[in-house]
């Protein structure tokens, strides 16, 4: 079993940066692939990046290559988010999700991850 917990959101202005973390409990955390899901009110949940267990697999959503930048540390079960360049098209409830039946690809549909945060509020004012 692995709890994720989100932290880093605000608001912000667009243009500005922020960085968003995912602290996991378990110690299976390290052998699993790790994501950032966005979701907006009534829309579905969309992926924005993933990273394998390793660290030296990642794949990014084209709407926020060059801008995102994905990274893990194994030792202390965290996983980050470095945002930059933001837009008012980032605004969205982001949560961190892992899990899934290997730890060497990057799933980009929900539901092939099986835990998941409370997720954290980004706000991007233009």
């Amino acid at each position: 079993q692995v709890q994720l917990v989100e932290a880093g959101g605000g608001l912000v202005q667009a243009g500005d940066s922020l960085r968003l973390s995912c602290a996991a409990s378990g110690r299976t955390f390290s052998t699993y692939t790790v994501a950032w899901f966005r979701q907006v009110p009534g829309k579905e949940r969309e992926f924005v990046v993933g990273i394998d267990r390793s660290g030296r697999v990642t794949y990014y959503a084209d709407s926020v290559k060059g801008r995102f930048v994905i990274s893990r540390d194994n030792a202390k079960n965290t996983v980050y988010l470095q945002m930059n360049s933001l837009k008012s098209e980032d605004t969205a409830v982001y949560y961190c999700a892992s899990g899934g039946s290997s730890g060497y690809v990057v799933p980009v549909t929900p539901d092939e991850y099986d835990y998941w945060g409370q997720g954290t509020q980004v706000t991007v004012s233009s």
